[in-house]
């Protein structure tokens, strides 16, 4: 008896799995791609930065101004002490560059799913802010050692605004380069019309190389 076929993985894409595979080139598009289908095929992966980023939420949520982050770092696994380590310095400076922690509040958002043409890619803030004057964000954390490029900050925060209806109403999506401490917002000359045809042949790009990594 012949087994049925193997159903094929549908293209998908998280926000930061996207944007980081904007900002490869050659070759390097193809293999990473293809790490991320067998990544979905086996279900695999694991968030080191979970405990991390429900600290720097309680400091939002309960004006602290970092208490949490730096008490997270003795109760995290020894094997991550050094990345929380290496990440409670920037992301405290951040926190203090809101100011007064009592006219901050942390804000609920909601994850949306973006479609690319035929590209689903899915729109996953960490969390929102909403200021003392009624300003919101929607904040997205970049972890990685090597700053965020004009391309992949591009990228996100583009994403991000084109669901803001449904992440969090009236909000600016903002990227935190937590290792630094500092938060990139869309330029004021960024043109929303290249960005989407960028991002729209890169995401056909994106399903062409998915289809063939099987």
């Amino acid at each position: 008896m012949t087994a049925p076929a193997a159903t094929p993985l549908t293209p998908y894409a998280t926000l930061l799995g996207f944007t980081r595979y904007v900002d490869r080139t050659g070759p390097t598009k193809a293999t990473f791609v293809g790490g991320l289908r067998k990544q979905r095929a086996s279900r695999s992966g694991f968030n080191p930065h979970g405990q991390f980023v429900k600290a720097l939420k309680a400091d939002i949520a309960f004006h602290t101004g970092g208490t949490h982050l730096t008490g997270v770092v003795d109760v995290v696994k020894p094997r991550w002490r050094p990345l929380y380590q290496a990440l409670v310095p920037g992301a405290t400076a951040w926190l203090h560059s809101l100011r007064e922690p009592a006219a901050v509040d942390l804000a609920q958002t909601r994850d949306a799913l973006a479609m690319l043409g035929d590209l689903p890619v899915k729109i996953n803030p960490h969390f929102g802010v909403r200021h003392a004057d009624g300003r919101a964000e929607a904040v997205r954390l970049h972890f990685d050692e090597t700053p965020p490029s004009e391309e992949s900050v591009l990228a996100t925060l583009h994403l991000m605004a084109r669901h803001m209806d449904a992440v969090l109403p009236h909000a600016e999506p903002v990227l935190v380069d937590v290792r630094r401490g500092q938060a990139h917002r869309m330029p004021t000359d960024a043109k929303p019309e290249q960005i989407e045809r960028w991002l729209a042949g890169e995401a056909a790009a994106f399903r062409a190389i998915w289809s063939t990594a099987a």
